[in-house]
C-alpha cells in the first residue's frame, strides 16, 4: 500500500540541466549534510527559537550552535528575526523544498526508492 506524499517531483527534462541543478543544490545539500546541523533543523522544526534556546534544548555550546546556524542561514534554509536583544530563527520551508525535490525525483527513479518513499511503514520500523 502506497501513500501520496504530495511532493513535486523535479521534471527530468526541465529547462535546467541536470548539471545547472546540480550546482544549484549542492551547497545547500553540503549544510545538510553535517549531524549538528540537522539536529538544530529538527528543533527548529517545532518552531522558531532562539539560540539561548536552542543551546539549551541540544545540549551544544552557544558558539557550535551559532557556527551551525551561520551556514544554514547562509543557504537560506533557516531565517533570523531580531526579537529584543536575541534573533529567532525558524525553518524556510520553501527553502528546504529544492533538496527535498531532489531527492525525491532521485529515489522515484527505482522501483526501490519510489517505494521507499511511499511505504505506509514508519522509518525503523
Amino acid at each position: 500500500m502506497s501513500q501520496d506524499l504530495g511532493v513535486r517531483l523535479l521534471d527530468p527534462d526541465g529547462p535546467a540541466s541536470a548539471a545547472a541543478r546540480a550546482q544549484l543544490l549542492a551547497p545547500q545539500l553540503k549544510a545538510l549534510s553535517d549531524p549538528n546541523r540537522l539536529h538544530l533543523l529538527l528543533l527548529l522544526a517545532d518552531g522558531p527559537r532562539s539560540v539561548r534556546e536552542l543551546t539549551e534544548i541540544s545540549g551544544m555550546s552557544q558558539t557550535l550552535v551559532s557556527h551551525h546556524l551561520a551556514p544554514l542561514r547562509e543557504q537560506g534554509l533557516v531565517t533570523v528575526t531580531p526579537r529584543g536583544r536575541s534573533n529567532v530563527h525558524a525553518l524556510c520551508c520553501e527553502a528546504l523544498a529544492g533538496p527535498v525535490r531532489l531527492l525525491a525525483t532521485l529515489a522515484a527513479l527505482t522501483p526501490e526508492g519510489a517505494e521507499a518513499c511511499c511505504s505506509d511503514e514508519p522509518i525503523g520500523a
